[in-house]
């Protein structure tokens, strides 16, 4: 059975594995319970496992990373997301970080899925053979998944700012972190993301300066616009003037916007390298 499944095969998989978290804590949170850390762990390592096998077997037909069209992209950015939450969720033991987790992913793995425009051509070996240029958009779209995590996170904060305010402290509010954890986690989020997003430029203008004809300036000009806006709330951030809810807020129009510019950026590609989808 496996043995005759193609990527999407798997990638469907994973979504339903996301889909099947989300559904069980929402669930739970219904019923006033917690959601089982155990149970939600487990569903989003399966769904993480189907994914990457999903994108491995579409990395092997496009003969490179695949982040060559949106549904690609889309994909991958969750995957990131749920790659930094299987690492970091070992520290959020008991509170609702899984399930926002499983949510954000079951929504970008199905949504992708569902509109087959995204998907409708693949284009194959997109970076040329070139490992700078492989690097720096695997790079700068991991950066994505770690802005994802982050706008889970300042969902969570503005949550518990609400609780507090209101004083709502029982029922699925209990399991919320404390907002000094919450301010705390952001803050690393956002600034690995930042990292990594700088370090993907500069990845990139090493084969940029070689070669200034290959620059894409509208993919470049987008790239440079979601790093400099990051960098800018992170600054803002670290001089105690982006704080509480506006920090929150700010995280979450941020992503939105970050997801926002994958379809201008792969619309911004040379268009020569393309297959259509079997």
């Amino acid at each position: 059975m496996f043995a005759h499944m193609i990527d999407r095969d798997w990638l469907w998989l994973a979504g339903e594995f996301y889909l099947v978290g989300f559904l069980l804590g929402t669930w739970s949170l219904v019923r006033g319970g917690k959601p089982s850390t155990v149970v939600m762990y487990g569903l989003i390592a399966a769904g993480y496992l189907m994914q990457w096998i999903g994108l491995y077997l579409r990395g092997m037909a496009v003969g490179g990373c695949p982040l060559g069209n949106t549904f690609e992209l889309y994909q991958f950015t969750a995957w990131s997301a749920t790659t930094l939450y299987l690492v970091v969720g070992v520290a959020f033991r008991g509170n609702l970080l899984g399930y926002f987790t499983a949510t954000l992913s079951a929504a970008l793995t199905l949504t992708s899925l569902a509109i087959p425009a995204w998907d409708a051509a693949r284009r194959t070996h997109i970076f040329g053979g070139n490992p700078w240029i492989e690097l720096h958009a695997a790079l700068a779209l991991f950066s994505y998944g770690v802005f994802a995590l982050l706008a889970l996170t300042a969902a969570m904060l503005l949550f518990r700012n609400y609780s507090l305010k209101h004083k709502r402290v029982g029922g699925w509010y209990s399991f919320l972190p404390s907002v000094i954890d919450l301010d705390q986690i952001s803050v690393r989020l956002l600034g690995v993301g930042v990292t990594l997003m700088t370090a993907a430029l500069a990845v990139g203008s090493v084969y940029w300066l070689r070669d200034f004809a290959t620059v894409n300036y509208a993919k470049l000009l987008i790239t440079v616009a979601i790093w400099a806006a990051y960098a800018i709330a992170f600054t803002l951030r670290l001089r105690g003037r982006l704080v509480s809810r506006r920090f929150a807020w700010t995280c979450m129009i941020l992503f939105a916007l970050a997801l926002l510019s994958l379809n201008p950026i792969n619309s911004s590609r040379h268009p020569e390298p393309v297959s259509s989808r079997s």
